[in-house]
């Protein structure tokens, strides 16, 4: 058997060959590029790309035959982002977030006209007295109306829970975000503690029925179900259901909600801190109508659809990794008009500032059916 040395070093060999080999073929795409440049052809040809991924897999070995596809399609994605570099096509989308980050004023509001869904004591007014010093909040019914109050200019901003460390995504939120237009410019992390608040005096064994919303009761399954003898009923937030249990006349009623609406409508905590996980954070994201890009943004969300074939996706998240950028999170949805077919979210860790975040907005959006540029911010901590 022959030392690990020796071995080592037959690899260094074969790799400075496909060194050179990778450098020529990206020295041809510059050259391709050039051509299509004075054709005015597109950079991605779907056709060539597909001939050359089945004459690849028919060459293959057939133990290494999904490596070599694999391999081909990030030589491939390399290729395109090479082409895209050197044709400097920025695009309009690129442009428009470019002039967003110069004409964004350099500190972010202390205070402005902010709309959140819910009433008085809800999490969203936390977290937006979390984001703005001084916000001057309007309530509203329901997250559409949030939306709609921005899209109208009701308000500069709203803020909206987006997901929970413990229950997850707010999917009634991405479906909303689907059908309206915004830009995110900031988000922020609010630990949520859930007690369970009733009137003074009352016991556990007086309570017959408990409110919520949705994503508390998902948070707290823990407790809930160590008492199936108490009806769970959901409302719209927290705070709503505990001003409903302090203004009810029933004393067997409780909500679950948080310890700044036990004090806002005079309620005790019978019993404190009942989620599942004293690790319980709730991701909130500003939203507005025009894109502000504030200086040390380093977050970037998006949302796709793309087409209904195999590799559409693979594609994307190969641009990705091949621009080197992070993400931190992808959330697929199903779209209400077409079947089986679904709109991707996607969170992704990169500088406004990155030549990386540049190339993504020019390279990434002729991949994809439809391309949604959600803002660029940073994260209150």
């Amino acid at each position: 058997m022959r030392e690990i040395e020796e071995l080592r070093l037959e690899i260094d060999g074969i790799d400075r060959e496909i060194l050179e080999l990778f450098k020529k073929r990206m020295e041809v795409s510059g050259d391709i590029a050039a051509y299509k440049s004075e054709k005015g052809l597109p950079v991605y040809d779907p056709v060539r790309e597909r001939e050359k991924l089945v004459g690849i897999s028919k060459e293959a070995p057939e133990e290494l035959r999904d490596s070599s596809v694999a391999l081909f399609r990030m030589l491939f994605e390399l290729s395109k982002s090479r082409q895209a570099e050197l044709l400097g096509n920025s695009g309009a989308l690129a442009d428009e977030v470019m002039k967003a980050i110069e004409e964004t004023p350099k500190l972010f509001p202390e205070s402005a006209l902010v709309a959140c869904q819910g009433v008085e004591g809800a999490n969203s007014q936390l977290a937006a007295e979390r984001i703005f010093r001084l916000p001057e909040i309007f309530w509203f019914s329901s997250f559409d109306a949030v939306f709609s109050a921005i899209e109208k200019g009701l308000c500069r901003y709203g803020v909206i829970p987006v997901e929970n460390s413990t229950a997850g995504s707010v999917n009634a939120v991405y479906d909303l975000m689907m059908k309206h237009n915004f830009r995110i410019v900031r988000s922020v992390r609010l630990k949520i503690d859930h007690n369970l608040l009733a009137k003074p005096g009352v016991k556990l064994k007086d309570i017959k029925e408990i409110f919520s919303h949705d994503q508390a009761i998902a948070q707290c399954s823990e407790f809930l179900q160590s008492h199936p003898e108490i009806k769970v009923t959901p409302c719209e937030n927290t705070a709503a259901a505990a001003k409903m249990v302090a203004e009810s006349g029933r004393r067997d009623i409780a909500a679950l909600s948080s310890r700044s609406c036990a004090e806002l409508y005079a309620l005790e905590a019978v019993e404190e801190s009942v989620q599942n996980t004293g690790n319980n954070y709730t991701r909130f994201i500003c939203i507005s109508k025009e894109g502000e890009i504030y200086p040390g943004a380093d977050h970037t969300s998006l949302m796709l659809t793309l087409a209904h074939r195999p590799g559409s996706l693979c594609s994307v998240l190969t641009r990705f990794y091949a621009l080197g950028i992070n993400i931190n999170k992808l959330e697929s949805r199903p779209i209400p008009s077409r079947n089986f077919e679904f709109m991707f979210y996607f969170d992704l860790e990169t500088s406004v500032y990155s030549p990386a975040f540049r190339k993504m907005l020019t390279e990434v959006p002729p991949l994809c059916e439809s391309f949604m540029y959600l803002g660029s911010y940073s994260e209150v901590v």
